[in-house]
């Protein structure tokens, strides 16, 4: 009998790991956890090069859980993420592979939230803290965060976060660890800042790197030729064709995303922008909205749209060509995930020519290119989102959880789970997706209805 060298069987895990990794639907490894989860098993430091929906998630928290000790509270692991939405997802991942063990607590340690109840989550005692440099950084001046404990440290998104400014946050933090950890570095490209950060913090780093390439077959990419006069038009014509439910759709400046969404909305189309100085609190609306598709189209720049992993997303359209070829790789790969096809549109002009010449140099492969006049509209005008959003005041903070809206949707109110979609509690605030047609009658019914025995205020977004 041949063992499979992709099968979790084949690592050093406990039987209640491997059991709940079957439970989850996880059955075999994917490239990077092959690559990287035997060499993090053994206790080495990784530098592994992996991008965002490659599964390098549960890359690194199998091998921080198998060196926890859940009988001792103390922080035992610590993941540093870019950002906030990428923290979030990180701690859901955890929680889940960490089922199979006796009561592990995660801590998200992020900026936009009170200090206070960190705090005091910190002090009931945590096995794993994940979170931004800044927020981590915060908390260990303020004497909030032993860290004498620490065995794994885990620079998520590295690359991202040398982007965004945090390199000599992530080097105070370094030092207050212990030096007998190990670390475990993930990043999609190798910036300079990297090898500065692995010859300072990291003892022999075995390197791990995954085909950065996507699989052919997974992602269709086609192209077109545009005048700057008509960038912007050829958007809604694209989605107009090819009637893609979810979009995200890049710019290479603010400017570009503001004019591009009004265009989009005074044609009819369900758009919003994602740009740096967005407050928080919209920000999460923004990408909530999105998530849980009660909007189509996500304009968004490169540097706002970090740390975003948003499943099901049917196509990616390049509005400029970005300057940067791994950069071009990085966009497109967030469409085409798991076992979906998904869809690469991409406009050029002529004065981006050059750009296109790195991409193809970089793919290996010459670009597909279309006219645009075979871009024919699909009857009924622009694709309506399937879901809207109930915003009610009141979230974690008033323990409202998922399961209680869900109950008065489909208790007293009379909805199908069908029709109720995606629901994310917040610190203050909690979304919850209805099917379109019945936004107006569960808002009515959630309003003069209880949510946990109590009138709520909901308010449509």
């Amino acid at each position: 009998m041949t063992t499979d060298t992709n099968d979790f069987g084949t690592l050093p895990l406990s039987p209640q790991a491997l059991a709940n990794l079957t439970q989850l639907g996880y059955t075999r490894m994917t490239p990077i956890q092959a690559a990287a989860l035997p060499l993090a098993l053994l206790g080495k430091d990784l530098i592994a090069q992996a991008k965002t929906g490659s599964g390098k998630t549960a890359a690194f928290a199998l091998a921080l859980l198998a060196n926890l000790n859940a009988r001792r509270f103390a922080v035992q692991a610590m993941v540093l993420c870019p950002t906030r939405e990428l923290a979030d997802q990180v701690t859901t991942e955890i929680r889940r592979l960490a089922r199979a063990e006796e009561n592990i607590k995660v801590v998200t340690l992020c900026g936009g939230v009170a200090l206070r109840g960190q705090t005091a989550s910190l002090e009931h005692g945590a096995h794993v803290v994940v979170g931004t440099p800044g927020r981590i950084m915060d908390h260990l001046e303020r004497g909030n965060l032993d860290l004498a404990a620490l065995n794994t440290l885990v620079l998520d998104e590295a690359d991202r976060m040398l982007d965004m400014g945090f390199f000599d946050d992530i080097a105070k933090v370094a030092r207050q660890c212990p030096a007998n950890r190990q670390t475990l570095l993930f990043s999609a490209t190798y910036p300079e800042g990297i090898a500065k950060l692995s010859q300072q913090f990291m003892k022999a780093p075995q390197q791990v790197t995954v085909q950065a390439q996507h699989e052919a077959g997974k992602i269709r990419q086609l192209w077109w030729q545009v005048k700057e006069s008509e960038r912007l038009h050829a958007v809604s014509l694209l989605l107009n064709h090819y009637q893609p439910e979810s979009t995200l759709a890049f710019c290479n400046t603010k400017q570009q995303c503001r004019d591009l969404v009004e265009v989009l909305q005074a044609q009819g189309f369900s758009a919003m922008a994602l740009f740096g100085e967005l407050e928080q609190r919209e920000r999460d609306q923004v990408l909530v909205q999105f998530a849980n598709r009660s909007c189509s189209v996500l304009v968004a720049t490169d540097v706002a749209s970090r740390g975003l992993d948003i499943a099901q997303l049917e196509a990616v359209i390049n509005v400029d060509v970005t300057p940067d070829p791994e950069l071009h790789i990085h966009r497109i790969g967030r469409t085409g995930r798991g076992d979906a096809e998904g869809l690469a549109l991409n406009l050029a002009s002529m004065d981006e020519m050059g750009y296109v010449g790195k991409i193809e140099q970089l793919q290996g492969r010459e670009s597909d290119w279309q006219a645009l006049s075979s871009l024919t509209p699909a009857g009924g005008g622009p694709l309506q989102p399937p879901m809207a959003t109930l915003q009610i005041v009141g979230g974690r903070k008033e323990k409202i959880r998922a399961g209680d809206v869900l109950g008065a949707l489909t208790g007293e109110a009379g909805f199908t789970r069908e029709q109720v979609g995606k629901i994310n509690v917040n610190e203050f605030s909690t979304y919850v997706a209805v099917d379109r047609r019945i936004a107006e009658q569960a808002l009515q019914k959630l309003s003069s209805g209880r949510v946990k025995g109590k009138s709520v205020k909901v308010r449509l977004l």
